[in-house]
C-alpha cells in the first residue's frame, strides 16, 4: 500500500492509497454494510445508508463527531483501477458546511426601538 499526497491546498482532507486487491473487493470493502461495518462502524455514521452511489466507482457517507461541537462531514470514496492490477482509492472529508451554522441566541441584548407614530 502506498499513500500519495496531494501538493494542492484543499479544504478537505485528501488521501490517495494504491490497494493490491482489484476494484471489485475494494467496492465490496465499503460498499457492503456488513464488511464495512469491521472498519467503520454505523456509530461513526451520521445515517448507515450512503448519501449517494455511483456502483463500483464512488460511494459518499455522511459522519458526526462523537464530541463537541459535533461536526458533521461528508466522506468520500473513490475507486479506480490502476496499472497493476490493484485499486487506487481515493478518500476525501471535508465539513458539512451546514454544521457549522451557529444557532442564534434567543437573548440578543439588543433594546427594542419603537417608532413613533
Amino acid at each position: 500500500m502506498n499513500d500519495r499526497t496531494s501538493d494542492r491546498p484543499t479544504k478537505n482532507l485528501v488521501l490517495e492509497y494504491d490497494l493490491g486487491a482489484p476494484p471489485e473487493k475494494v467496492w465490496r470493502a465499503i460498499g457492503i454494510a456488513e464488511f464495512r461495518e469491521r472498519w467503520l462502524p454505523d456509530s461513526q455514521l451520521l445515517e448507515s445508508a450512503p448519501v449517494s452511489t455511483v456502483p463500483g466507482e464512488e460511494i459518499r457517507y455522511r459522519l458526526r463527531d462523537d464530541e463537541p461541537p459535533h461536526l458533521e462531514s461528508l466522506v468520500t470514496f473513490h475507486l479506480s483501477p490502476n496499472g497493476m492490477g490493484g485499486t487506487t482509492l481515493r478518500i476525501v472529508q471535508g465539513l458539512d458546511e451546514t454544521s457549522l451554522t451557529q444557532p442564534q441566541a434567543t437573548n440578543d441584548n439588543r433594546h427594542a426601538l419603537m417608532r413613533a407614530a
